[in-house]
């Protein structure tokens, strides 16, 4: 995405658009990040020339360098299997110093399993291919938090902990705060620029470019993934915050993204590749008129987090638990999307009971943003308006975050409304 910046207003042009599909090799799925870098050179000098890069990705998952720089294997994708072992007992003592959410992928559990007796550097995969283009190796400080080996409060690497596992204190470099410059590009674009360090887990990009106009707000981060949850300036590390399974990341400017992972479209996504369908309009269409509350899954169950054949699990799930199977593809869509609204609604009611915040308004940031159905489901789950927009929140807050870093913007959720179209669902305001 290539951003200008002018008056004002920021706005985003697709510059280059490439797909990213892990490849299994000997039964362990990886990220093909040479392919992924490759295409990035691509599309940079499609964009080209521009006075800055920015790079935001996923969270959790590293490439390792050994002692010359170079990358030792492809890194590994957080749903293979090599983690499926671990369980949330392990993660009781850690809450009070990383904060996080337990989630069995977490970079921690993948360390654990990793061999690290040739690795000299971890670089998260913004990190990564920012290391690619200058030749500079660091961390970023949000995508840093997603580790489990992060103090939340001290906003550092926790060392106690590292060493307290075994793992090599020397793997982790010096983590830089969104917005500090990485340094300039040493491969051959056809122009010079930077790498400026941004909020580098997209959903921290994206909490960043939610158009909010007050703090009493809840953010549903919404793509394969929802992530939902409130905006702080302390985390919090209770006990009972620990049992409700909620996490603590670091935002921009010393917040904290206090916040559940939830399943997202990543379910709806597996049922249209396993039916063969590309009409979603329509399906989202039909399913719209379908009889309502006839069957919900919990997006969250392990069943639904791998790839593969997800339209059978929703209907092994449903006789699991002694309810109707989805008759047709509208009723299954249905199904999931009114169970995400519902997880949507626990997790943004516990949000709030746990943080004290009071919310009176919900944004859904992201591809999400794009789903009617699912944001108008959600308004009336909760009960409270939702704000639709924007789409390309990550990119908008990845971009804006570069510009602030330049001087060329100040209030970045000023600087959103200004630009993007918002749409609002009201509770009980009908399904179109």
């Amino acid at each position: 995405m290539r951003a200008e910046i002018s008056g004002g207003r920021v706005e985003l042009v697709e510059a280059h658009r490439f797909p990213n599909r892990p490849v299994s090799v000997a039964g362990t799925l990886h990220w093909d990040v040479l392919g992924l870098y490759s295409q990035m050179l691509d599309g940079l000098r499609q964009a080209g020339p521009v006075e800055s890069i920015g790079i935001d990705s996923w969270a959790v998952d590293y490439g390792l360098l050994d002692g010359d720089g170079r990358l030792i294997g492809n890194p590994v994708h957080y749903r293979d299997a090599r983690t499926s072992g671990y369980t949330e007992r392990l993660d009781a003592d850690r809450y009070e110093v990383n904060g996080l959410q337990f989630l069995p992928f977490n970079t921690l559990y993948q360390l654990l399993e990793d061999r690290l007796d040739r690795a000299e550097t971890l670089l998260m995969i913004p990190d990564l291919f920012a290391y690619w283009l200058t030749g500079v190796r660091g961390a970023e400080l949000t995508n840093a938090s997603t580790t489990g080996l992060f103090d939340v409060a001290r906003r550092d690497w926790a060392l106690p902990l590292i060493d307290r596992l075994g793992l090599p204190a020397r793997i982790f470099p010096e983590i830089s705060e969104p917005g500090s410059v990485v340094g300039p590009v040493t491969a051959e674009l056809g122009f010079d620029t930077v790498v400026t360090r941004v909020a580098s887990h997209d959903t921290a990009s994206a909490v960043a470019a939610v158009p909010a106009r007050t703090p009493d707000f809840a953010y549903i981060s919404c793509g394969t993934w929802s992530l939902v949850g409130v905006e702080l300036d302390s985390p919090v590390l209770s006990e009972e915050s620990r049992a409700a399974n909620f996490t603590n990341e670091a935002g921009i400017d010393g917040t904290i993204r206090y916040l559940r992972n939830v399943m997202g479209l990543w379910i709806l996504q597996e049922c249209l590749r396993a039916w063969g369908e590309s009409d979603l309009e329509g399906l989202l269409q039909a399913a719209a008129h379908a009889k309502p509350g006839q069957m919900t899954i919990d997006p969250d169950d392990p069943a639904f987090l791998p790839p593969g054949d997800m339209p059978s699990r929703i209907t092994a799930y449903c006789e699991r638990t002694g309810q109707p199977a989805p008759a047709d593809k509208p009723q299954a869509v249905r199904c999931i999307l009114e169970s995400l609204a519902l997880a949507y609604q626990r997790a943004i009611s516990d949000a709030a009971r746990l943080s004290g915040r009071e919310i009176d308004v919900v944004h859904l940031v992201g591809g999400g943003a794009r789903n009617a159905l699912l944001c108008q489901l959600t308004a009336d789950a909760t009960g409270l308006p939702v704000v639709a927009g924007p789409v390309e929140a990550a990119a908008l807050g990845n971009v804006l975050v570069q510009a602030r870093a330049r001087g060329l913007a100040g209030d970045l959720r000023e600087f959103v409304r200004r630009s993007q179209p918002l749409r609002t669902y009201h509770p009980g305001g009908g399904l179109v």
